[in-house]
């Protein structure tokens, strides 16, 4: 009987204990929980990490949508496959973030992802690619380059170095980025215009998937078909890295007086120093920096504002030295500058 009374005593002190620490506890959250509620949460959705570039578009969001600026980041890499990126997406809606941004590895089957985002009421910031299954309804802005005018302005420097050189029978390989991305897209349809529009023959076209690694593989095997190459258009930076080296490789002088001329996109800081020194002979600057914008356009929506459906983030043209006249493209004067040490040294990605 005893120890029947001191087992019922025990219970009545547990379950007094118990209503005790949630009395004292309800509606209570830890120091961190509370502070991430007062954040505005966002999921980024990066395609990868496959170059220089989109590691500083990486950062640049990261920099821009800080826990002191008033963020909850969310960061997921997709390693350049739309599966993962779809798989983040809903990951995105099912934990009720408060935006959703990311940069689409294709432009193709987004449109069943964005429409559960649209009925789940999170807006979507989409970056750098574009979706082409997406009404406009789908999303809310999205923040990038002109990818086209980037292979126009390329282009156009192309052909006033070949004809003040009058070259003819001009061979072109085009080493293109990651298939079916509106980058990719954007800059391979510019040459190919071009190259039907002047008569330049376009020898070989290659995905590099905007690696080094992969450039310079496909470079290799495009080099065991023919030799007889002028120039190598290559959609980013690390391509050109790639592509220089499997032109080294095979006995080929690359740059001025040389066999075979490089052009370039993206203009970061690897990229620019081999154009001051010689071995890229153009670079287009694609500017990852796009998430100050990012932040602006979250910035209006929390005001209860209404953004532009897009925003295009202002670039140049890069040549080598004293080369380069400027260039006209679409009837508009666009200037191009001549890289210095100072330019590649102050680059920050």
């Amino acid at each position: 009987m005893r120890k029947q009374i001191i087992i019922i005593c025990l219970l009545i002190l547990g379950i007094l204990g118990i209503g005790t620490y949630a009395f004292f506890n309800e509606g209570t959250t830890t120091h961190k929980e509370k502070t991430k509620k007062n954040l505005i949460s966002v999921g980024f959705a990066q395609v990868g990490a496959e170059s220089d570039w989109r590691s500083a578009n990486s950062l640049s969001i990261k920099n821009s949508l800080t826990e002191r600026k008033g963020f909850d980041l969310i960061f997921e890499d997709a390693r350049q496959m739309k599966q993962n990126q779809i798989l983040s997406l809903r990951g995105f809606i099912q934990q009720n973030v408060d935006y959703i941004v990311f940069s689409p590895v294709v432009e193709d089957d987004y449109e069943s992802v964005l429409t559960e985002a649209k009925r789940a009421n999170i807006p979507v910031i989409i970056i750098d690619r574009k979706v082409a299954d997406a009404s406009d309804g789908l999303y809310t802005s999205w923040i990038g380059s002109d990818f086209r005018l980037q292979g126009e302005k390329a282009c156009a420097c192309l052909k006033q170095y070949i004809d003040n050189r009058k070259m003819k029978d001009v061979n072109i390989v085009n080493i293109q980025g990651t298939k079916g991305s509106t980058s990719q897209r954007g800059r391979s349809d510019a040459l190919e215009k071009a190259c039907k529009a002047n008569g330049w023959n376009l020898v070989a076209r290659e995905t590099g998937e905007y690696t080094q690694t992969k450039s310079k593989e496909v470079m290799k095997e495009i080099l065991k078909k023919t030799k007889d190459i002028d120039f190598v258009y290559c959609e980013n930076d690390n391509e050109a890295f790639g592509v220089i080296e499997a032109l080294k490789e095979a006995g080929l002088r690359v740059g001025l007086g040389g066999d075979v001329q490089i052009i370039s996109f993206d203009a970061t800081k690897g990229g620019l120093k081999k154009t001051f020194e010689g071995e890229i002979l153009i670079d287009i600057e694609c500017n990852p920096l796009q998430g100050p914008k990012v932040k602006e356009v979250i910035d209006l929506l929390e005001k209860g504002g209404t953004p532009e459906k897009e925003y295009y983030i202002d670039e140049q043209v890069f040549v080598h030295e004293g080369i380069f006249d400027d260039i006209i493209v679409d009837g508009k004067v666009i200037p191009v500058i001549d890289v210095s040490t100072e330019t590649y040294e102050k680059r920050k990605y």
